[in-house]
């Protein structure tokens, strides 16, 4: 058995370092060589996960004609926006039907479509057998060998079974579901209220205000998900509520991170600048804005962000429009 692990930024390493520590023959590719040569020679992706001794089982490789030979399953870590041309780029060297298992989160800003539809796409006369791998976690706190609990969404359930197996570890407990759907949406808006909890949090707030979006943020995802087909219980679960409450108060999160600047008064360009990764949730906010357009959708919170964002509006300007929106049931 042999997994290959696409991306070398925190979350693809911590994932394909787990793996291989859990006895899994697992191959990481990363894009840049000199990255290769640090995790071959000194056992560290210095540039991503500083200071994490990476196993001497896990394989690294920039070749993906190397990286990807005779692999059972591909495990997708690259930024969301890049999936459609990684897979592309790499069609040649995948057999007719690949196993994916996505571990990204976000909706195609051009398309406006989720992860599986990119897959799909992308992939377009092959038969690629999709999972969907998302919920609480950091990549800081996986890499520790902190329990940690997630959800896998496939369709097949004999394969989503198969799955669960691989990629379980004693401390990494993964809970299967056939809603593959539900789990990657789920995985995709949680980033947009973490952005609005940030700034929340950015502008003093307080925890009510913080509670109230994130119960309100749950409300917007579950009113989406079920639009595209996600089913009510799994967002009530690890790769929804669980996600969301993570994301939306824990200090490792990026999204949370970019919307705390932004309620100081940082500016969007500035503090994208100052990040090295990606904070996801930036673009899958315009991607989810036009989303709720297209299907008809309404998300207030994720609207008051994109204005934020996109329209250079005054984050307090956004609270205020939020919470004097007409009177409605719960």
């Amino acid at each position: 058995m042999k997994i290959a692990v696409l991306g070398g930024v925190a979350w693809g390493t911590t994932l394909a370092d787990m793996l291989a520590r859990n006895g899994v023959d697992t191959m990481l590719w990363v894009r840049n060589p000199e990255q290769v040569l640090d995790i071959r020679k000194n056992r560290e992706n210095s540039a991503y996960l500083p200071g994490v001794q990476l196993s001497d089982a896990l394989g690294a490789e920039s070749d993906p004609a190397v990286a990807f030979a005779d692999a059972d399953y591909f495990l997708l870590a690259v930024p969301s926006q890049h999936i459609r041309q990684t897979l592309e780029a790499f069609r040649q060297y995948l057999p007719d039907e690949p196993v994916i298992i996505c571990a990204s989160k976000g909706i195609e800003v051009e398309t406006l479509v989720p992860m599986s539809k990119v897959v799909a796409e992308a992939l377009e006369g092959k038969r690629p057998r999709y999972a969907s791998l998302s919920g609480p976690s950091f990549a800081a706190e996986v890499s520790r060998d902190l329990p940690t609990t997630i959800s896998l969404g496939c369709e097949d359930h004999e394969l989503g079974r198969e799955l669960q197996t691989v990629l379980s570890t004693p401390a990494f407990r993964v809970y299967f579901t056939p809603d593959y759907r539900g789990v990657e949406l789920g995985g995709a808006v949680k980033n947009v209220i973490a952005i609005a909890a940030g700034i929340s949090d950015g502008l003093g707030f307080g925890h009510d205000a913080r509670a109230a979006l994130i119960t309100r943020g749950l409300a917007e995802m579950s009113r989406l998900g079920m639009a595209m087909g996600g089913q009510t219980r799994t967002f009530m679960g690890l790769s929804g509520m669980g996600d969301l409450v993570l994301t939306c108060t824990g200090d490792l999160s990026r999204n949370r991170q970019v919307g705390l600047k932004l309620g100081q008064g940082q500016k969007l360009d500035d503090i994208i600048n100052e990040m090295r990764a990606v904070a996801e949730g930036v673009k899958t906010t315009r991607s989810l804005y036009n989303l709720s357009k297209k299907l008809k959708v309404e998300l207030p919170i994720t609207e008051q962000v994109y204005s934020i964002l996109y329209e250079n509006k005054d984050a307090a300007s956004a609270v205020k429009d939020l919470l004097s929106r007409d009177l409605t049931d719960e």
